[in-house]
């Protein structure tokens, strides 16, 4: 095992026991690296690594401390790797997110009041065809989350906005707005949105799927059609 890997390992060891946790400031680095008989160039390294995937906060000046550690600030690195993927595993990522989207919708449906379902239309009102595809881009993202978000589960919320990437949303909105699909997309919104409002659980999880696979499809076809 590498030492910087090691290094990693004791530092995880002490957060799973308990000797540090969230919010937690961890001792200066030479007395780290004595207390686990480590280099201090390695324990460097370590801070590093943790400090990328957002376990650790390096505030110059001030100490190195153990972030909050919530799901989404945990799983903010998965965004960024689902970015680098090729056109092939980013339609196995929509993938996943097919089957996880429809099953946190179905446990918002019953945690959503008035004013929720009064948010989500208004956010569909707020665009149209007119609307640029960032702006379109910004309204999927809210509206998808904000429908999530009511699951009761972080770390099912935190995982589905890893895997909604922003570059291939806006790859999917340009285009539908090329093809004039945006009506047809926003009405596929609306209806998800007026079955939430019923309290029909089953319906809304089964139009998410639909309108997920729908958009799967579109972009299966755009990976999949010859160079001009």
């Amino acid at each position: 095992m590498a030492v910087t890997d090691a290094a990693i390992l004791k530092i995880k060891e002490m957060l799973l026991t308990g000797e540090i946790g969230p919010g937690d400031r961890l001792p200066p680095e030479k007395e780290l690296s004595e207390r686990l008989g480590l280099s201090r160039s390695s324990m460097r390294e370590a801070v590093k690594a943790l400090e990328v995937i957002r376990v650790l906060d390096v505030r110059r000046g001030d100490g190195t401390y153990v972030t909050s550690l919530e799901p989404r600030l945990l799983l903010e690195a998965m965004s960024f790797v689902v970015d680098l993927h090729d056109d092939s595993s980013i339609l196995e990522i929509f993938a996943v997110r097919r089957i996880l989207e429809p099953a946190a919708v179905a446990l918002a449906a019953p945690r959503m009041i008035a004013a929720d379902i009064e948010a989500l239309r208004a956010r569909i009102d707020a665009v149209d065809e007119s609307t640029s595809v960032e702006g379109l881009v910004d309204h999927d993202l809210e509206f998808h989350g904000a429908i999530v978000s009511h699951a009761g589960n972080s770390y099912l919320a935190g995982l589905i906005d890893s895997l909604s990437s922003h570059t291939v949303r806006a790859r999917v909105w340009r285009g539908l707005t090329q093809e004039n699909s945006v009506v047809r997309t926003l009405s596929e919104h609306r209806a998800i949105v007026d079955a939430l409002e019923r309290g029909d659980t089953d319906l809304a999880e089964a139009l998410t799927t639909v309108h997920i696979s729908g958009v799967e499809q579109w972009l299966r076809d755009a990976v999949l059609a010859p160079s001009p």
